[in-house]
């Protein structure tokens, strides 16, 4: 008897998550630039932190590709729009200029701006957050991605990650993430849309 695992004891939202990294591992090499933009959006829940690593972790190129996570940016509970509109200030409009581009991290706890980070125009970038796709940045992202997911799926996700710090401000966040999608519609922005049970 084999004891390799069955398929079906094999986590679905994993296998999406791997099956989506190695298509975008694979769109990064025919974008044919040495430091492409990748942009990931989704609901809360949806995925992207994990995608992000994954494709970290199988990054098609030669040398480092620089990560940076709009939970690290985002001004408190209520600053979806402003998060954005920092990294695209500090982050994405130096990054296409050739520019070092510097970012300053938000400590949760603090309630207040903390260290200062250096986003390097040479190297590839990975930005990933809620918010992220819009037609603004959208001009500056080589490869731009939307995770859909089932609100339960996510909220499941996302409450099991963050549990009681998070739970109070569920539905706060929720309301910027919906008018994040009316506004912006992020699917039309996007190169691939991916499904995460």
């Amino acid at each position: 008897m084999s004891s390799a695992p069955s398929r079906s004891s094999v986590d679905p939202v994993a296998l999406s998550l791997e099956a989506a990294a190695a298509r975008l591992a694979s769109a990064v090499t025919e974008v044919a630039a040495s430091n492409p933009v990748v942009l990931l959006d989704g609901r809360s829940g949806a995925g992207k932190t994990s995608l992000a690593r994954a494709l970290v972790a199988r990054w098609p190129l030669a040398g480092r590709v620089q990560l940076v996570a709009l939970d690290s940016l985002y001004p408190g509970w209520d600053g979806l729009e402003e998060g954005v509109a920092l990294a695209l200030e500090h982050i994405l409009i130096p990054h296409a200029r050739g520019l070092i581009g510097v970012w300053q991290r938000w400590d949760w706890e603090a309630v207040a701006p903390a260290e200062a980070h250096a986003v390097d125009p040479s190297l590839p970038l990975i930005v990933e957050g809620v918010g992220i796709l819009t037609p603004a940045t959208a001009k500056l992202g080589d490869v731009r991605v939307w995770l859909e997911s089932p609100a339960a799926s996510r909220r499941h996700r996302a409450l099991t990650r963050d549990g009681d710090a998070y739970r109070p401000h569920w539905n706060r966040w929720a309301r910027q993430e919906e008018a994040h999608v009316a506004r912006h519609a992020p699917t039309s922005l996007a190169t691939h849309v991916f499904d995460i049970p």
